[in-house]
C-alpha cells in the first residue's frame, strides 16, 4: 500500500481526491497537514487518517507517508513539488502542474535527482471514457480524423475564489483550458505545430477569462474556446470523414451529465454508445499512481508530457496577443 499524505484541506482533495485514495486497492491517507493543524486534524478526523501536521515541512519530514498529493493553489505547485521530491516522497500534483513550460524542466531535475515519481494529476487520462475515444481513433472507427471541436466554460465571478486571483495562478487557461490540449494529446498521440488564438481578460480581476483556439496538428485542427464566466458546458467531437466521435461529459461527468461516448457513422444513419457508469477517474488515477510509484509498469503522466502540455498553454497566450500563427 502507498501511503499518501495530503498537503493542504483544499476542496478538491476534501471532496475529491481524498475519497477515492480511501477507497482505492493500494494506496491509503495516513496523514493530513494544514497550517493550522485544528483543521487538519478535522479533516483527518471526517476520513479516518491517523495523523495530522500543523505545517507541511513536519509532514514532509514524517516517515509515516510514502507520497503525497498537492492540492495548493497554482502558483505554489512548483514549490512544494520541489520540496516533497527533496524529502524523498512521490508527488502527485493537481494540474496545472506549473505555469510556464520552462518551470518544469526544475521538476525533472528534481524527480531525477531524488528518483522519486512526480506525476500532474490529470484524471482524464485514466478515465475509460478516453481510453475508449483514444482505442476507437487508433482502430479507424472514423476514418481519417480531420477536426477535433471542444468547450468548457462555467461561471465563477467570486474575487476571493483562487481561479479570479493572478497572484495564485488563476485564470482560464491554466484551470480549464489544458484539458481540451491533454485530452486531444492524449488520444491521438500528436502534438500541435502551431496555434491561433484570442483572450479577454475580466478588467476588475486581471485573469483570462475567454479563449478561443485554433491550433494546426498537422493531420487536423482543434478547435476549442474555454471560459470562466459563461454559462457551464463541456463537449468534445472528433470528426473524421467515415463519422464523429462526441463525448457528452468529457471532464466533470458528476456535474455536466453521463459519462458516454457516442460514435456515429457517416451518413448519420447509425449510432453507437458507449455508457461507463461510476467510471471513477479519480479512484482510478490513484491506483495507477500507486502502481507506478510501487515499481510496477503503468501509465501515468510523465512530467515531459506536462511539459509538453504547458507548451501549448503558453504559445496560446502568446497568439493571444498577436494577429496570426503561432510556433508551438
Amino acid at each position: 500500500m502507498l501511503r499518501f499524505g495530503i498537503l493542504s484541506t483544499a476542496k478538491i482533495g476534501r471532496e475529491l481526491v481524498v475519497p477515492a485514495i480511501q477507497d482505492a486497492e493500494n494506496c491509503v491517507v495516513t496523514a493530513i497537514a494544514s497550517r493550522d493543524l485544528a483543521k487538519a486534524r478535522a479533516m483527518a478526523d471526517r476520513f479516518s487518517v491517523p495523523h495530522a501536521f500543523g505545517s507541511y515541512e513536519e509532514m514532509l519530514a514524517s516517515d509515516v507517508i510514502d507520497a503525497v498529493y498537492i492540492p495548493l493553489p497554482t502558483s505554489q505547485h512548483v514549490e512544494w513539488t520541489i520540496k516533497a521530491a527533496d524529502a524523498g516522497k512521490h508527488v502527485l500534483c493537481e494540474k496545472p502542474i506549473a505555469l510556464k513550460a520552462e518551470e518544469i524542466d526544475t521538476l525533472i531535475a528534481a524527480r531525477d535527482r531524488n528518483k522519486v515519481l512526480v506525476s500532474e494529476a490529470f484524471m482524464v487520462t485514466y478515465s475509460p471514457v478516453w481510453r475508449k475515444v483514444r482505442s476507437l481513433l487508433a482502430e479507424g472507427a472514423i476514418g481519417k480524423l480531420r477536426h477535433v471541436q471542444g468547450a468548457f466554460t462555467y461561471y465563477n465571478r467570486d474575487p476571493g475564489n483562487m481561479r479570479n486571483v493572478p497572484e495564485l495562478g488563476g485564470g482560464g487557461l491554466p484551470d480549464i483550458g489544458v484539458y481540451p490540449t491533454i485530452t486531444t494529446r492524449f488520444v491521438t498521440g500528436k502534438e500541435p505545430l502551431r496555434v491561433q488564438a484570442t483572450t479577454d481578460r475580466d478588467p476588475e480581476f486581471g485573469t483570462d477569462i475567454y479563449s478561443s483556439v485554433r491550433a494546426d496538428f498537422g493531420d487536423f485542427e482543434l478547435s476549442f474556446y474555454i471560459s470562466t464566466q459563461l454559462a457551464a458546458r463541456q463537449v468534445m467531437v472528433f470528426h473524421g470523414d467515415n463519422g464523429y466521435i462526441e463525448v457528452k461529459s468529457p471532464f466533470n461527468a458528476d456535474r455536466y451529465g453521463r459519462e458516454e461516448v457516442e460514435l456515429t457513422n457517416q451518413n448519420h444513419a447509425q449510432s453507437q454508445l458507449f455508457r461507463f457508469q461510476d467510471a471513477r477517474q479519480y479512484k482510478l488515477e490513484a491506483e495507477a499512481f500507486s502502481r507506478a510509484a510501487l515499481g510496477q509498469p503503468e501509465e501515468v503522466v510523465a512530467l515531459e508530457n506536462s511539459r509538453l502540455n504547458q507548451g501549448f498553454i503558453d504559445a496560446i497566450y502568446r497568439a493571444s496577443e498577436k494577429d496570426g500563427w503561432e510556433a508551438i
